[in-house]
């Protein structure tokens, strides 16, 4: 899908009609310009690609089809923070030296990066490279592999307009030859639906005898609450169908209009997209976002599988899976809606399978006792769900799986390797670092968050002396498989001594 902002539609004849790129030969050879600015700006900036889309976008006879090419392809693209230092910490620190110094002149500044430095037991030219390399124009495009080629994006691009020009739908009308197919992703949707018969006089105007008539939860509730990504989603399941007709009805900005759609216009593409991840509220979204911005052993699945209970199925919103074992929690963010979302909610939640269910509940709807008894657990929140409680609910399990992964350890881990971090051996026996921290390890000393075997220490201590420069003594460190430079060279008694911008030197402590 695109944003609302990329629709290119006309509505001539006040219908409202998407502007397919189709068979148009110009629009193909501009979506392989844009897959070649993609390519050609791997290990640069994010800046840099910016500027080259915005050169394309200015000789192109339309910009909002060079953003929609660039918006799918954006979706392949890996884009990461590169930076000696970690930016929070580098700005941190130089703006507490920053204070101490009274920055005014450009010595000033050095001075200060000197004592940030110092402090962070880094060069102050890495300082600097990093302060503000978490901005967004500073991540560097670090992979790009796309699936698509200029064909295939043209197809993905075409289906995309069709279910951005869905977003004001208030409902949908589709005939197809495959409707056991649609229901079932008009289920899968959570949309309310009816099927009605198709009368001899309308069987021209698409396959089938039966029509699907898709609202969103409720007649009442379909204009004051579109469910239009939710109808976009479903344009997918209806296009992979040799044979359908689409009719919708969209609210232009309190205009209503017709939306026909046939398999003529749209098709699914060879190769399958990296789908955005929708969600049901802003409630939702947030939270997802922020859990996702932590460094945690669980991964969040939006919508997993749908679960048993009883004649019916609950598909949860989230399911937290934990890295390291075979574990599953499911998640749902129960909301204020109306009574009767709460009672079939409830009556859901009593009847649903053996999981391990966590419910985040609104505290507004009073039924969190209720919620607690019929699940593994109930969330109280109010406007948004706190991480720190979710977290908190999690690491009940995880402190079980935790202790489960080191019952199966010895007590004892000789590596074979003279250096290894504890992450590393810990995924090398498929546990989480905890599960390790507390082995013992007889032919390895603990360096900070590495083990090192003592001749290796020794034989570094031998080759490592005071006056020595630093380069030099971070190359020592690397031929034997150290990166941890400040506490290596402390175990060893040395300290490192700044010399402004142009490096540092090894001093005894």
């Amino acid at each position: 899908m695109l944003t609302k902002d990329l629709l290119r539609v006309s509505r001539a004849g006040g219908g409202y009609h998407p502007r397919f790129v189709g068979d148009d030969a110009d629009a193909r050879a501009l979506a392989a310009r844009v897959i070649g600015v993609y390519q050609g700006h791997v290990d640069e900036e994010r800046a840099a690609l910016d500027a080259a889309l915005t050169d394309l976008e200015r000789s192109a006879s339309d910009f909002k089809l060079v953003r929609g090419f660039a918006k799918l392809l954006e979706r392949e693209a890996t884009f990461e923070t590169r930076a000696p230092v970690e930016p929070r910490r580098a700005r941190a620190a130089a703006f507490e030296a920053a204070e101490a110094e009274g920055v005014v002149t450009e010595g000033e500044r050095e001075s200060a990066l000197v004592r940030a430095a110092e402090r962070l037991d880094a060069a102050p030219g890495a300082v600097a490279d990093s302060l503000y390399a978490d901005l967004e124009s500073r991540q560097v495009l670090a992979t790009f592999d796309s699936r698509y080629d200029p064909e295939s994006l043209v197809t993905q691009y075409d289906l995309s307009l069709a279910q951005t020009a869905l977003f004001d739908a208030v409902e949908v009308r589709v005939r197809s030859v495959e409707p056991k197919e649609l229901v079932s992703a008009v289920k899968r949707l959570r949309l309310m639906y009816e099927v009605r018969r198709v009368d001899a006089g309308e069987r021209d105007a698409g396959p089938g005898d039966r029509e699907v008539v898709v609202t969103g939860p409720s007649a009442p509730f379909s204009r004051s609450r579109r469910y239009g990504t939710r109808f976009a989603r479903l344009l997918r399941t209806v296009a992979a169908a040799p044979e359908w007709r689409l009719e919708a009805t969209v609210d232009d900005r309190g205009t209503e209009r017709q939306l026909v759609l046939t398999d003529a216009d749209v098709s699914v593409p060879g190769t399958e997209p990296v789908v955005e991840p929708t969600y049901d509220s802003g409630v939702e979204r947030d939270f997802a976002t922020r859990f996702a911005s932590l460094d945690l052993d669980w991964e969040l699945a939006r919508e997993p599988e749908p679960l048993a209970s009883g004649a019916h199925v609950v598909i949860p919103d989230f399911a937290f899976d934990y890295r390291h074992a075979d574990f599953r929690v499911f998640f749902e963010i129960m909301g204020f809606w109306t009574p009767e979302y709460v009672e079939k909610k409830l009556s859901r939640l009593e009847t649903l399978e053996d999981v391990t269910m966590l419910v985040a509940v609104d505290e507004s709807l009073g039924v969190g006792e209720a919620v607690a008894e019929l699940t593994d657990g109930a969330i109280p929140y109010r406007d948004s769900v706190r991480v720190k409680d979710v977290v908190d609910a999690l690491r009940r399990y995880e402190d079980d799986l935790v202790a489960d992964a080191a019952a199966d350890l010895p007590d004892e881990l000789v590596p074979e390797d003279d250096a290894i971090t504890l992450e590393h051996l810990a995924e090398r026996h498929g546990v989480g670092a905890d599960a390790v921290e507390t082995k013992a390890f007889p032919e390895h000393e603990r360096v900070g968050r590495t083990l090192v075997r003592p001749a290796v220490l020794a034989a570094v201590g031998d080759r490592v002396e005071a006056g020595m420069a630093l380069d030099d003594a971070e190359r020592v460190l690397d031929e034997y498989g150290l990166d941890d430079t400040s506490t290596v060279l402390s175990r060893l008694g040395y300290r490192v001594e700044w010399e402004g911008l142009s490096g540092g030197t090894v001093r005894e402590k």
